[in-house]
């Protein structure tokens, strides 16, 4: 989201309350996501794809409801009209183009609006079948999730995205040898994957309640939440989205002024953390071209903290932002970020650094794959079986941001770090407990603690934020002296 998105979005949330008639909300809910998120995509150089990026995120995220539903649940007209109310919005955005004065919503003219009706066609055809021919069958959820991971996989992975960028420019009638994994520019989709892989999830283990279409799609694509997150779960989304579209509650808290002014000061809050703080303090940050401008350690350090602050007010900011859009709408999000500069063990801070991502490998990896591991007869030592599960979880979390070799080192520091936090927490927390110390002491172990955990993670950052590992190790050595 750019600052006039975020302006557009907060004059919206105002006004959804004070005008829209709760019989009206569902429908408006789902509308303006749809609007926000081909408003919010950047330009693709492939022809037309920052049009048809919006439109398979929407396209998936209707496969993915049709395939978590049961014979029972199926409402035929009701699913009839709500697809109808999606085709008809995707039509319109696409007549832009032959409105000069309107035109566009996308960043370039939409295609051809034959080509959007075609495309249209196969894609009710894609949804038809399932629907009305395989209800209740696992082997659509299990086929859906594999669709969704690839298509991750393939934007994580720039051999992987530069194969799929030239095959598009092929299909575009451009020229292939101008592919580029940058061209593969999906807004949103590792956020919305997250949301719809949690869902086939719940369902495949009998956990999903039932939801209607335009309650699920508006869950999937909910523009506040579309671009950085969090990752909300499903069903306190749907209870909140059942709450703000019900019929008018006079006591309902939501339409309380003091509701709308917390929406506002947070959103406040978030764009002064994200286009004051963060921007300025990227002038100052490791990027790959900085790096290769200083010598001096001092001023190592000084990029390597500046990178690390910017990067929690870029983040933090936009989670604000999203908190404070779903506050002025009736939506209480789930919180991302509880302080993590300030935990004193790297425990603690990543159960307050983007805390939906680390509660859903939790609940979707690590917790899992502990049981698997604990339920086998000839069973690993428990400390093998934690070193196993922290590693490979902060190992798919560092290669969620991109499948490079950077990513992976700082997953698995991260990881490594986890497993001695934990080590070191089983064999001193006893000792401590068994003496008594003085409140010097706490606040001298506490103090420790935070230094060691602060700039444990303030280094990870510098394989995060540098491309390659040669790069890393030269900003290394800069910051140690060692060259």
């Amino acid at each position: 989201m750019n600052l006039t998105n975020i302006l557009v979005f907060t004059a919206f949330g105002l006004l959804f309350n004070l005008l829209i008639p709760s019989r009206w909300r569902k429908w408006t809910l789902l509308g303006s996501s749809v609007i926000a998120i081909y408003w919010m995509q950047p330009s693709s150089a492939i022809r037309n794809f920052d049009f048809w990026f919006p439109t398979a995120s929407i396209a998936l995220t209707v496969f993915v409801w049709i395939s978590v539903q049961k014979t029972g649940e199926k409402r035929h007209l009701a699913t009839l009209v709500a697809a109808g109310v999606l085709c008809g919005i995707v039509l319109l955005i696409g007549l832009t183009r032959y409105l000069d004065f309107l035109c566009c919503l996308t960043p370039t003219r939409p295609p051809d609006i034959l080509k959007i009706m075609a495309t249209i066609s196969l894609v009710a055809a894609a949804w038809a079948v399932p629907y009305f021919f395989f209800p209740e069958k696992r082997f659509l959820s299990t086929f859906t999730t594999l669709i969704i991971i690839v298509i991750f996989i393939i934007l994580k992975s720039d051999p992987l995205g530069r194969s799929a960028s030239a095959l598009l420019r092929i299909a575009s009638g451009q020229l292939a040898e101008l592919a580029n994994p940058l061209d593969l520019t999906w807004l949103g989709y590792s956020f919305l994957a997250f949301r719809l892989l949690h869902v086939l999830r719940d369902h495949q283990s009998g956990k999903l309640p039932h939801y209607n279409l335009p309650e699920f799609v508006t869950y999937g694509i909910f523009f506040p939440t579309y671009t950085a997150g969090p990752i909300d779960r499903s069903q306190r989304f749907s209870a909140d989205f059942r709450e703000v579209t019900g019929p008018d509650n006079p006591a309902n808290l939501r339409d309380n002024p003091s509701f709308r002014f917390n929406g506002l000061k947070r959103i406040l809050i978030g764009i002064f953390k994200k286009f004051v703080i963060a921007d300025s303090l990227a002038l100052l940050s490791v990027t790959s071209q900085n790096v290769t401008q200083i010598q001096s350690t001092i001023w190592a350090w000084a990029l390597l903290y500046a990178f690390t602050l910017r990067i929690y007010f870029d983040f933090s900011g936009y989670t604000d932002i999203a908190l404070g859009l779903g506050t002025l709408m009736g939506f209480k999000l789930p919180e991302n970020f509880d302080n993590p500069y300030r935990k004193v063990n790297l425990t603690s801070f990543w159960n307050s650094w983007h805390i939906t991502l680390a509660q859903w490998f939790r609940a979707y990896f690590f917790n899992p794959l502990t049981r698997y591991l604990r339920s086998k007869p000839d069973g690993l030592p428990a400390w093998m079986i934690i070193f196993i599960g922290q590693f490979t979880t902060m190992v798919l979390i560092g290669l969620w941001h991109g499948i490079t070799w950077n990513f992976f080192i700082w997953g698995a520091w991260h990881g490594t770090g986890l497993f001695i936090n934990n080590r070191w927490t089983a064999w001193s927390k006893p000792k401590i407990e068994a003496r008594t110390y003085s409140r010097e002491a706490h606040l001298a172990f506490k103090f420790t603690g935070w230094l060691i955990t602060f700039n444990f993670v303030a280094l990870s950052w510098v394989w995060f934020s540098l491309p390659t590992i040669k790069s890393s190790l030269r900003f290394f050595g800069i910051l140690f002296n060692v060259q």
